[in-house]
Order: structure tokens, then C-alpha cells, then sequence
């Protein structure tokens, strides 16, 4: 027997031990919860305790019906339908989303006719449960989101996606359907996500309940709209952070750091922020500066800001045992703990080391850890002057890789791992709030759903320098903002390796830097040859522009200053992307749904409305095929190297050379004066 009542604008369903709990999220959007006896009262999810809207306002507006096999909810163009065939061995509620005139977008599907269903809970005495959710299959489904990863795919379909955080790959369980709707995952649970031909299912090997959301407004931007007012819209992006940012492996001093600033100053080359990266600090989880090799770190901001210069420094997570802090973070339980074994959860050698020892890292899910290590940030470094962070290894990365065996204040490892990286954002975002001051960007090398409210920008991790590892970072750049993320780089010209003095090396670090310009984000970094093992001696091979010889620098400092032309139409799209969730690169297909080439379009992209880039993605290219989508009204777009019109709703062969990539403008838009 299955009942169904409205509680207060929510659809209660329960059968046997299961409650099902379906409210009006958001337009056009409903969250789904599901577990055995009672919902958490708790969820360390993205979605928060209430839908977004009014202070004091109803339950999101749904509008429910019931009749003699069922009930449903409608809210907007979304109606959900929850049956019951009595007739089956085994029935139980089945959940179906439609849009406007019936369509069907997304079915709940058992797993096996007989048992278990569509929704599984594997239980264990702790109260926790293996949780499995299954929908339907569609053949011609077409999948993007779900974080970066380093498959090389834009579309997910056919994919078997671990959720867990890795270096090089962000798990964000979003995504959106060709369908016409957008579903989040709403659990921080390790897990895996299958979009098979036969079936669609998610899986946490340890949670509390099933939680996920689903959005239907029509079109793509609309459904990236609606996850936005859900998980947190990102900031205005800061006016000194759209141009070009220099880091190579490490500056080993203060001295050495500046004569790169002052360079770049000198060769008139546009520079906005210079990096301090890790071992600039006496120990790990001391969290200030080394006095004997950055003996003067407020005038160092001073001189960089007086060329127009942001000095960005590395934070990591890490606690070396020999931190003057160590002990008091340990015994006031501000670090990870762990499951069994000792709470030391990776090896490094830092500076007091003889060889790689044991490190720890503190928990930023703890408001108590978030304002004790915020302390520390702000007396030594923020006091400096320094506001600009970068967020590394905030995975946290593992090793071993067990993230299920620690334990959070949160929560076990096994149901929350996931949150790491957005809760680390979020000790920098409330830390600077306290302080008074601006909102700034968080450079991180892991998110989550929600990450972006707090100012996180996200890189693409430590990548190889290859060419296919540039063809990558085009599909996982574009899945990542789909998944809501508008701030995004890569490391120019990869980060394991790269021969300075290798002309072939020389050709890809020229192509990605053609291609970064038009990224949300332009960043140079990498550990170059000669490479050396790591710690805190290690400083890697040169990596400033003009390091990759004479053709090499005279094109790289023209992608600098087209960069810099740019500025003006990168903050015009990062207000969109404030305001709407709009991210500013973003596939063909957000612009152009009803053009089935751009659902099809994996390797080019839209730098906003009025730019088409097509990177150039293999060495000795001689020409690029680009497809155009159709314009309304019959518009052209017309090529910026030549001035050549070509009409859009099909592909075009270009010719390309060393000098430039094919970037193509809309017909009349002011951009085109910038990047001909």
C-alpha cells in the first residue's frame, strides 16, 4: 500500500519502510529526497535548507494533484508524476519528469523487472546505506558536465564516471541533457555515475538518503540559469584578474620573483598577477613566509602594485608535524582524522625534512578550523597586503588514495569527501568577508556544486605537455562550466615537463597560448625541463614568455596584448555570468540549441555571444575545419583573419598559420575591431 499526502506544498510518498519527499526547488525545478524510515535532518549538500526565493515564502510554489494510481506536482514547465502498478511482483513508486505537452524527459527504470527497483538502499547498522538510483536510457541522449575530467570527451554518454576528487579531475555530479532538463546530484558521497546505453544510474557506496534536483526550463542557458540561483551565483570577476598571469614551478626568493615583474615591465609586456609558489613558507602549516629567502613580503606587494601587479600566493592544506601550529591544530581537532591508521594523510618533503615525512591537513568542513587557519592567513599575509590565494592540492590529495577512510567534522570520509575543495573556498571567502574585504579569486585545483559562490576559479591540474593533453583540456574547460564554474584555466603549455630549447615544444606552448587568451581565465605556469623530485629545493626550468625563443616570444607577446584588448568583452561576459550563471566559454550548443551541429561541435567554442574559437590542436596544421552554427535571421559570421563571410549551419575549411588560430565573430559585432 503506497500513500500519498501534500505536506505543506511538498508530495509525500511512502511505501513500506521508504519516504519519498518531492518539493518545488527553484522555477521550473524540484529536489527529490528519498531514505528509509526519515529524511536527514541534515545535508551537507550544495541546495541548502530551503528552496531559494522570499524569506518566510511557501515550499516553492508546487502545485499537486492526486488521482487513483498516483500523484504529481507541477511547478512551471516541470511536472513530476510518482505511480504505482499494483499489478507487478514487486511494485514500487516510480518517478517520471515531463515538460511542456507530456514530453517525456526523464523516467526513473528498476533495475531488474522483479527486484530491486529504482531505488536501492544497501543498509548497514551505522544507519548509512550503498544507495543506488537508476532512470531510463535514451538513445539519443546527449550528456555534458559532471566536473573536468581527463577522458577527452564533451559528451558524457557512454561513460562510467567515478565520483571522487582527483588531481586533474573535479567531480561535480551535474549535468545537462540534450533532453531539454539538468540534474544535480546532491550528495558529496564517493560514488559512480553510469550513462549506460541501458540504463542511467547513480551510486554513493555510503549515504544517508538519495538526494538529487532536476531543472526543465527550455533551453540550456535557462537550465544553467536555474543551477546558478540554486548552488550560489559566482562573483563579479575582479578587474585586475582578467589579464595575464605569470608562475613557473617555484620562485626560490623575493629577489628572484621581482626580477621577473620588473622584465616583463620592461619589455612592455601586460602582466596582472605574479606567483609565490609552495616552500616559499618555513614550514608547512606555519602559513607565513620564509624570512631568509622573502625577507620584506609588504614591500615586495608594494613594488608589484606600483607596476599593476597582484602578488598571488600558494596555500595548501598540508600541516607538516614540524608547523609551529601543529600541535595545537592536533589537539583542538582542527585536522582531518582518519578512519584507522595514523592521521597523516601525505608525504612530502618539506623544508626541516631529511626525506619525505608524514603530512597532515586541517579540515576546513570545522567553522573552527576555517577561523583558526583564517587567523593565520590574515596576520601573515593578508596584513601584507597579499589577497589573492592559490588553493593547491585542495582535493585534498591522498596517499594513499583512501578518501574513505577520514573522518571530517561533517561527516565520514565515504558520504562527505567530496565537499573538501568547496569548504576550503569557503574558509578564504568568509575570511576575507570578516576582514572587510572585497571578494577575490580563489585559484583552486578541485571543486564542488556550489564552489563558484565563493570566488573559486578552477584549473585543470597537473597535466602533461602534449598535444593531447591540450585536445583534452578544450572538452574538460567546456564540461566544467556547463557544470558551473565560469572561472577556468589551464596551465599554458601543460604542466609535467616541456623542453624550452625543443622547437616542436616551442609550436605547442605557441598553440596553447593562442588558445588561453581565450579562456576565462590566462594563466602561465608549468615545471619545465630540467625537472628535478620533489621538495622544497626543486625550482623548475625557465617558463616566462619570452623563454621559448625569438618567433615563439614574438607570437606569444601578441596573444598578451590581444589578451589585453580583450579585457573590456571579458568583464562585459563575466557580469552575465554573475547575474545569470552564464559562463563565459561555453559549447555551441548553449546559444544554438536548435542547431544539431552544435550539440555535435567538441573541439571549438564560444568565448561569449559574439566569439567562435577553434584552437588549433594538432602540430604542422595547415588548415582547420570549424562548423558555424545558424545565425537567427540569416547573419554571417565572418572570420577575423580575412574579413570572409560565411554563412552559418554548416562547416568551413580554414587555412591556418603559426601566427594565429581561427576565431570568427558575429556579422556587426564591435568585437571584431579588437581581435582582426
Amino acid at each position: 500500500m503506497v500513500t500519498y499526502r501534500n505536506d505543506n506544498g511538498v508530495l509525500e510518498v511512502r511505501h513500506r519502510h521508504e519516504v519519498i519527499r518531492i518539493q518545488a526547488w527553484g522555477a521550473d525545478s524540484v529536489r527529490v529526497r528519498a531514505a528509509q524510515h526519515r529524511i536527514p535532518g541534515t545535508s551537507a549538500g550544495a541546495l541548502g535548507d530551503a528552496p531559494p526565493g522570499a524569506p518566510g515564502e511557501a515550499s516553492g510554489g508546487g502545485h499537486i494533484e492526486f488521482s487513483r494510481t498516483g500523484a504529481c506536482l507541477t511547478n512551471g514547465r516541470l511536472l513530476v508524476e510518482v505511480t504505482f502498478d499494483s499489478s507487478a511482483a514487486y511494485p514500487e513508486p516510480l518517478i517520471r519528469f515531463r515538460g511542456p505537452g507530456g514530453t517525456e524527459l526523464l523516467a526513473e527504470s528498476r533495475e531488474h523487472f522483479w527486484m530491486p527497483g529504482a531505488r536501492v538502499f544497501a543498509g548497514n547498522a551505522s544507519g548509512a546505506y550503498e544507495i543506488h538510483q537508476q532512470f531510463a536510457a535514451y538513445a539519443d541522449e546527449r550528456l555534458y558536465g559532471m566536473g573536468q575530467r581527463t577522458h577527452g570527451r564533451l559528451d558524457l554518454k557512454g561513460l562510467a564516471l567515478d565520483l571522487v576528487q582527483r588531481n586533474g579531475e573535479v567531480s561535480i555530479p551535474f549535468v545537462l541533457s540534450s533532453r531539454g532538463y539538468g540534474l544535480l546530484w546532491n550528495s558529496p558521497a564517493l560514488g559512480r555515475v553510469e550513462f549506460a546505453q541501458n540504463a542511467t544510474r547513480w551510486q554513493a557506496a555510503q549515504a544517508r538518503e538519495i538526494d538529487y534536483w532536476v531543472t526543465a526550463p527550455g533551453t540550456p542557458a535557462e537550465i544553467l540559469s536555474r543551477y546558478a540561483d540554486v548552488t550560489g551565483h559566482a562573483p563579479d570577476l575582479p578587474a585586475w584578474a582578467s589579464g595575464f598571469w605569470q608562475s613557473k614551478l617555484r620562485y626560490r626568493t623575493q629577489d628572484e620573483l621581482l626580477s621577473v615583474a620588473r622584465e616583463y615591465h620592461r619589455r612592455g609586456l601586460p602582466l596582472s598577477v605574479i606567483v609565490a609558489d609552495f616552500f616559499h613558507w618555513t614550514a608547512m602549516g606555519d602559513y607565513r613566509f620564509d624570512p631568509a629567502e622573502w625577507p620584506d613580503p609588504a614591500g615586495l606587494v608594494a613594488e608589484l602594485r606600483e607596476l599593476g601587479v597582484e602578488l598571488m600566493v600558494s596555500v595548501w592544506p598540508t600541516v607538516s608535524p614540524l608547523s609551529e601550529n601543529y600541535a595545537e591544530l592536533y589537539d583542538q581537532g582542527l585536522l582531518v582524522g582518519t578512519g584507522q591508521g595514523p592521521e597523516f594523510h601525505q608525504t612530502i618533503q618539506d623544508k626541516g625534512m631529511a626525506v619525505p615525512m608524514p603530512v597532515a591537513f586541517y579540515d576546513p568542513t570545522n567553522p573552527a578550523a576555517r577561523e583558526r587557519i583564517w587567523a593565520l592567513i590574515e596576520r601573515n599575509y593578508l596584513a601584507h597586503g597579499i589577497r589573492v590565494f592559490w588553493l593547491d592540492v585542495c582535493e585534498p590529495e591522498l596517499n594513499p588514495a583512501h578518501p574513505g577512510n577520514l573522518s571530517y567534522y561533517a561527516g565520514p570520509g565515504a558520504e562527505v569527501a567530496s565537499i573538501y575543495p568547496r569548504d576550503n573556498a569557503r574558509l578564504f571567502a568568509e575570511g576575507m568577508a570578516r576582514a572587510g574585504q572585497e571578494q577575490t579569486v580563489l585559484l583552486c585545483r578541485s571543486a564542488w556544486a556550489g564552489s563558484q559562490r565563493y570566488g573559486a576559479a578552477v584549473w585543470s591540474g597537473d597535466i602533461p605537455a602534449t598535444w593531447e593533453s591540450l585536445r583534452q583540456q578544450v572538452r574538460a574547460g567546456l564540461n566544467i562550466a556547463i557544470s558551473g564554474i565560469p572561472w577556468w584555466t589551464t596551465d599554458i603549455g601543460g604542466f609535467h615537463g616541456g623542453n624550452p630549447g625543443d622547437p616542436a615544444y616551442r609550436e605547442l606552448m605557441t598553440r596553447w597560448f593562442q588558445y588561453g587568451v581565450f579562456c576565462p581565465l590566462l594563466r602561465l605556469h608549468g615545471d619545465r625541463e630540467p625537472r628535478v623530485p620533489t621538495g622544497y629545493a626543486m625550482t623548475g626550468g625557465p617558463n616566462e614568455a619570452w623563454s621559448y625563443g625569438e618567433a615563439a616570444y614574438q607570437r606569444i607577446a601578441a596573444a598578451l596584448r590581444l589578451r589585453e584588448r580583450l579585457r573590456p568583452y571579458i568583464h562585459e561576459q563575466m557580469l552575465l555570468a554573475s547575474r545569470d550563471g552564464l559562463p563565459p566559454m561555453r559549447p555551441l550548443f548553449v546559444d544554438f540549441p536548435g542547431d544539431a551541429g552544435a550539440w555535435l561541435a567538441e573541439d571549438q567554442f564560444l568565448f561569449g555571444p559574439d566569439l567562435l574559437i577553434a584552437p588549433v590542436l594538432e602540430p604542422g596544421a595547415a588548415t582547420r575545419e570549424v562548423y558555424l552554427p545558424a545565425l537567427p535571421g540569416g547573419g554571417a559570421w565572418v572570420d577575423a583573419a580575412t574579413g570572409e563571410r560565411h554563412d552559418g549551419g554548416g562547416a568551413v575549411t580554414v587555412p591556418v598559420t603559426l601566427d594565429r588560430i581561427p576565431v570568427f565573430t558575429r556579422e556587426g559585432a564591435k568585437v571584431l575591431d579588437v581581435v582582426r
